[in-house]
């Protein structure tokens, strides 16, 4: 379930594309997914560097984190595997916005 703030936030197409197909994916339990910058592009019809923009993007807005894996051939050579998204509270991301707003108008916020 995607919650409707997310049309609040100021995210573009391409960020709202890409958050959607990585909630697609996600395991519910561990709120984790695998797909590759490729998997991504194609499933969304943008380039591969495109969409490692604005996965950077996704993770400066908090609404996810990654992680780099590593994957063991055949050989027992490590090899650089997928990313590791993790799918962040969205109250985190409506947070954050909250908090840049009040920045940008010279408000501090208390802890």
């Amino acid at each position: 379930m995607i919650p409707n703030a997310i049309f609040c936030i100021g995210l573009n197409q391409y960020e709202i594309a890409i958050y959607f197909y990585l909630m697609r994916c996600e395991n519910r339990k561990t709120y984790k997914c695998y797909p590759s910058f490729r998997t991504i592009g194609k499933a969304t019809k943008m380039s591969r560097t495109t969409v490692m923009k604005y996965v950077r993007s996704l993770e400066d807005k908090c609404l996810i984190t990654t992680e780099h894996t590593t994957v063991i051939t055949k050989d027992d050579v490590a090899r650089n595997g997928t990313l590791m998204y993790h799918i962040l509270p969205f109250q985190d991301a409506i947070d954050e916005f909250h908090r840049r707003q009040l920045a940008n108008n010279g408000i501090r916020m208390k802890h």
